[in-house]
């Protein structure tokens, strides 16, 4: 049977070529790094090691007695090779726009700095004319005036104001001539019952507003949902004082929201007066909401758990997710524009797209966007598609749901072919009908959901060696296109290693040869040169003819 969901890419090609690793506590265990990558580095460690190279980050900049830097990360490259993060501070004030990263090689010399600001700290003084209570009333004004309106897309009107904190002395260098400032929140609530909070920075000596932004007021709890896949589920809410929003402060500010059948907007963020999410069944709207911000929190967790990768972009930025997308839609798709997760309900309405390996596999591909930007098309578009299959099982896998477990099967929950048989097959690609096994060279004229066959197929080879065996209760048995028995090395290596190669070594245009010379790479540094890792790589790309 021919398939009718695609699983959409992501809808913008953004390349970003990752030369670095971050490292700290979430470091995957089963994908030890090489010893000089300083693995086992907490982040305090890591902090402290970068606040260590202060002096020489200062003298390279030349900054004045007034200045200090404060330091808040580091990443250390394979090679040696640091890169220091640090907040900056002027006579004791935090410095907006004043933070810096600073390139270190591997003998400790500083290379290059990477400045938020050019513009040289030199204040007359640290006297503000306007007094700390009048720039608070200026700043409450300020928000006042905004009442009714939509500064942010992704929320609300503000309905009304609500408080106002007390400002703390700042120095402003994002733009212009850095001066004297006042920092405030003034908080308030939303048109949707959302709270909100919005930092204002004023001059201190004019009261002029020089930025305002939104700030989320987290009020932690943990509800109860049961989604039309997931089953019965924890979730992390937020509580605003009066209902409970299926927002997760804790994970970059992850939510889901509901478009009743629309096909366009932000739709509407979905709250709930008990904090007891649905009922299983599709016909509450809350059940697949349910589905979709645990699919959503699970891909984060496995990110941040397995590569330490805060969020698709990994910039501690959550994504949205779009429930109820148009009547009868039968798929789901991820895009940039939007940095947001949509899902149809599917045939009928009945059928929402919302498992937690579609989630996975959607989100994803906004991780590659982020890293690789795999064009998606020809040989590239299947390792675009198969990185997504990949990270969506594996999600799959770390989530270990009962009423879902982890397996090698693509989309087996939705039901899209109508006969209970899943929309792909890892271990036997071909299997649904469609799919390649192996390479050869026109494979990549054929449809990116389908040449990806070579790549799924290379990683159930790798995870779990060919043959019949049967793994979590499902019954596979893997073919090899060259006759050899593959032995795998589990799904844990497998993805550390794949995911290495998306973020250090894959291009735009990789294709299948380079993919194999990758794997290879991203093997070695992992797991050394002569390694049975890296010989399991080189037997399972021969094995599907790469």
């Amino acid at each position: 049977m021919k398939r009718k969901l695609t699983v959409g890419a992501a809808l913008s090609a953004t390349v970003i070529l990752a030369s670095a690793i971050q490292i700290s506590a979430g470091t995957a265990q089963a994908a030890p790094a090489p010893a000089n990558q300083g693995s086992a580095f907490q982040r305090a460690e890591l902090k402290g090691l970068a606040q260590a190279h202060t002096p020489a980050v200062a003298k390279a900049l030349g900054l004045g007695s007034a200045e200090a830097l404060v330091a808040k990360d580091a990443v250390l490259d394979t090679s040696g090779a640091m890169h220091l993060r640090f907040e900056r501070t002027y006579s004791g004030l935090p410095v907006i726009g004043g933070d810096l990263v600073a390139h270190l090689g591997a003998n400790g010399r500083v290379t290059s700095i990477d400045r938020a600001s050019e513009a040289t700290l030199a204040l007359p003084g640290l006297t503000p004319a306007v007094p700390a209570e009048k720039a608070a009333k200026q700043a409450t004004g300020a928000v006042q005036a905004t009442v009714g309106q939509t500064i942010d897309k992704d929320d609300s009107p503000i309905r009304a104001v609500t408080g106002t904190q007390s400002p703390d002395l700042v120095v402003w260098a994002q733009s212009g001539t850095p001066r004297l400032a006042y920092r405030t929140v003034v908080e308030g609530v939303r048109e949707d019952g959302s709270p909100s909070a919005q930092q204002l920075v004023t001059d201190a000596a004019t009261g002029e507003v020089l930025a305002t932004h939104e700030q989320y007021l987290a009020s932690v709890a943990t509800g109860s949902g049961k989604g039309v896949h997931v089953g019965s589920v924890t979730l992390t809410t937020n509580y605003t004082g009066s209902l409970y929003e299926l927002r997760d402060t804790t994970r970059g500010n992850t939510r889901t929201v509901g478009l009743a059948g629309g096909t366009s907007g932000n739709g509407t963020l979905f709250t709930d007066a008990d904090n007891v999410w649905g009922n299983g069944l599709a016909t509450n709207t809350q059940s697949a909401a349910v589905d979709a911000q645990y699919g959503a929190v699970a891909t984060w967790d496995y990110y941040k758990n397995s590569f330490n990768r805060l969020g698709i972009r990994n910039d501690g930025v959550g994504a949205v997710s779009r429930v109820h997308y148009g009547s009868n839609y039968v798929n789901a798709f991820w895009s940039d524009s939007c940095f947001c997760m949509t899902y149809g309900d599917g045939s009928g309405n009945t059928h929402p797209l919302t498992a937690i390996d579609v989630s996975g596999h959607e989100m994803t591909h906004g991780v590659t966007a982020n890293t690789a930007g795999l064009v998606y098309s020809g040989e590239s578009g299947g390792l675009n598609e198969a990185t997504s299959d990949i990270f969506g099982t594996m999600v799959e896998w770390s989530a270990n749901l009962a009423a879902d477990p982890g397996d090698y099967l693509i989309g087996e929950k939705i039901n899209i072919n109508g006969n209970g048989t899943p929309l792909r097959y890892m271990d036997k690609p071909s299997k649904d009908g469609a799919s390649k096994d192996s390479w050869y060279s026109g494979v990549g004229n054929v449809d990116v959901h389908y040449s990806s066959g070579v790549a799924n197929h290379f990683f159930y080879l790798l995870s779990e060696g060919s043959g019949a065996k049967v793994i979590n209760g499902v019954s596979y048995n893997s073919p090899t296109s060259n006759g050899s028995t593959v032995v795998g090395i589990g799904r844990t290596k497998a993805a550390a290693i794949w995911y290495r190669a998306l973020t250090v070594y894959f291009t735009s245009t990789t294709n299948y040869k380079a993919a194999r010379t990758a794997t290879l790479k991203a093997a070695s540094d992992l797991y050394g040169a002569t390694s049975t890792e890296y010989k399991a790589v080189a037997a399972a790309w021969s094995a599907v003819n790469v």
